[in-house]
């Protein structure tokens, strides 16, 4: 009977341990929907990585890899949703309670008020942190202007979705480009558009108390793939599909530079810990051709 006793409650922690496992080195199947072929970028790897489906409301919304020692995402992958743009309003920050301890839920939560939960800030960013950053606001890499549910956008306002972002570069030229690329796949790409948005650093951190906090990105940049567009789009922007991505530097009066894939991918392997074999999705994007019979 103990036998048997012991055997049910090593099955209950094995199926709790399968429902509860968002924060893991291994992506979860049901949040694979989120990116190109099912397949997250290849070529990173790093001990401190863990892969997030970020839920919320009983529903995964989107994917991030996230630095648990920099506590700040490497990048969040989402698919695109037509909108009309306009930014979420009331919704506050939020945290994930399992980057704390492996028994809390899988869903993200708000910040108590007057207090931080407990063992939350070891690996992730608090509100605390961004409090006295006056250099930095606070800058999500899955913006709630690319998807248009009240859940999705509501989605996008935790802390493991965001990085610190210089002022005048968010405002006056990154959250521009997010602009811009909400009109582009709003107006020609007809089925689903997957988007990865990410950073590099350089060591440069937020300290408070004067311990090193959060990793400041050196570069933003992102990238989106749609192999389902409208072949008459006009000349000026036919290039720019299946896919095309952009990048930036994170300080005033910098611009973002629009390129290839396989030119962001090369810069990438030049500018972070990016492998040799970094892609950021299978086949850079390109359908593979269907077979045809003789």
């Amino acid at each position: 009977m103990a036998l048997w006793v012991q055997m049910t409650f090593l099955l209950v922690n094995i199926m709790t341990s399968a429902v509860r496992g968002r924060v893991e080195k291994e992506l979860s199947p049901e949040c694979r929907k989120f990116l190109y072929m099912g397949t997250p970028p290849t070529g990173l790897a790093l001990d401190s990585l863990r892969f997030i489906c970020q839920r919320y409301h009983r529903k995964p919304r989107y994917v991030t890899l996230y630095n648990i020692v920099d506590r700040i995402p490497v990048y969040s992958a989402y698919t695109f949703k037509r909108s009309d743009g306009l930014k979420c309003v009331d919704v506050p920050w939020m945290y994930e309670p399992q980057l704390s301890t492996s028994s809390a839920t899988d869903e993200m939560q708000p910040f108590p008020r007057g207090y931080t939960p407990f063992n939350s800030e070891d690996n992730q960013a608090v509100l605390d942190d961004y409090a006295n950053a006056i250099l930095y606001e606070r800058g999500t890499l899955n913006p709630d202007e690319h998807q248009n549910e009240p859940d999705d956008k509501a989605s996008t306002y935790t802390l493991t979705n965001v990085v610190p972002v210089v002022p005048e570069f968010n405002i006056q030229v990154w959250n521009k480009q997010e602009h811009i690329i909400r009109q582009r796949l709003n107006n020609y790409c007809h089925g689903t558009a997957y988007i990865v948005t990410g950073i590099t650093t350089s060591g440069k951190m937020i300290r408070r108390q004067n311990i090193n906090r959060v990793a400041v990105p050196t570069y933003l940049w992102s990238a989106y793939c749609c192999v389902d567009y409208d072949h008459n789009v006009p000349y000026n922007e036919r290039y720019k599909f299946p896919s095309f991505g952009h990048y930036g530097l994170n300080e005033k009066n910098n611009k973002v530079m629009e390129t290839s894939l396989k030119m962001l991918e090369e810069f990438l392997k030049k500018t972070s810990f990016v492998k040799q074999n970094f892609q950021i999705f299978v086949n850079d994007c390109v359908p593979r051709a269907s077979n045809k019979i003789n």
